[in-house]
């Protein structure tokens, strides 16, 4: 399917995502959030697709925010529907994605674009990036997920320095804080994007997607981590994928996976 605010690139089972409104340093509207569901909905279901790369076009913004003249007028019923429905259909669907999502960073990343870079699995940032969540200085707060994933990322003090400064920060001291994993200069960051995509390919996609699922239930209220990682570890076992790639091991052969 085409689509209008988002490049879509396949590489040998990476799929990369750039987002593509320059002009507006790519900033999150409907339409944008509706294309990006869409397009992880189609990654999702094709196998061939291993590893997503998400980033953003130009060299100034991976998602400079959420645009705010889309919901300036917004009652708060609509406030609510609005980050209920972005939660739903792009933050949550990265977060659960059944297959790695790294994260580009290659400029500002600002309000509901950190949320989305906080929503993938993996952050690599350019030496220009910056990043912050400045919505208390437009007398809102995040609502795509950042009282959440920026304090369970960087510790719950750092976190709300953060939200009440509407401060940004750099690249170096987001590296500092756990906050991205990787800072490279811009010219070299999506080949540090590949490297790892590559290195990810190498592994059981089954085996992927239930550490993803285990990972993730960590922090989900309610869940119990520990169990879910007993019973994503026990299902691992029923998969051809295990038994290739102990036999593999076995074999002293490198292991070839189905995602079975």
């Amino acid at each position: 399917m085409a689509h209008q605010n988002l490049l879509v690139a396949d590489d040998g089972g990476i799929r990369t995502l750039t987002i593509n409104r320059p002009d507006q340093l790519n900033a999150l509207n409907r339409a944008t959030i509706a294309e990006l569901d869409q397009a992880l909905t189609e990654a999702e279901a094709d196998p061939a697709v291993r590893v997503l790369i998400l980033t953003g076009s130009g060299p100034k913004a991976f998602v400079a925010g959420a645009d705010i003249k889309e919901f300036a007028h917004f009652s708060v019923a609509e406030g609510k529907a609005l980050s209920a429905d972005g939660h739903r259909k792009l933050f949550d669907h990265v977060e659960q994605l059944n297959k790695p999502v790294i994260a580009a960073v290659n400029g500002f990343a600002l309000g509901g674009g950190l949320e989305l870079a906080m929503s993938c699995h993996i952050r690599v940032a350019s030496g220009n990036a910056r990043m912050g969540l400045p919505e208390t200085s437009l007398g809102v707060i995040p609502g795509y997920g950042g009282t959440q994933r920026l304090a369970r990322l960087v510790g719950k003090g750092k976190a709300m320095e953060m939200i009440f400064t509407a401060g940004m920060i750099k690249a170096d001291e987001a590296l500092q804080w756990g906050l991205v994993n990787h800072v490279v200069p811009q010219a070299e960051l999506i080949a540090k994007c590949n490297e790892l995509a590559a290195a990810i390919l190498k592994n059981s996609p089954t085996a992927l997607a239930a550490a993803i699922r285990a990972v993730n239930a960590g922090f989900e209220p309610g869940a119990d981590g520990m169990r879910r990682e007993i019973e994503e570890f026990g299902k691992c076992f029923g998969t051809s994928d295990f038994k290739e790639g102990t036999t593999a091991f076995m074999e002293k052969r490198k292991a070839s996976f189905s995602g079975q």
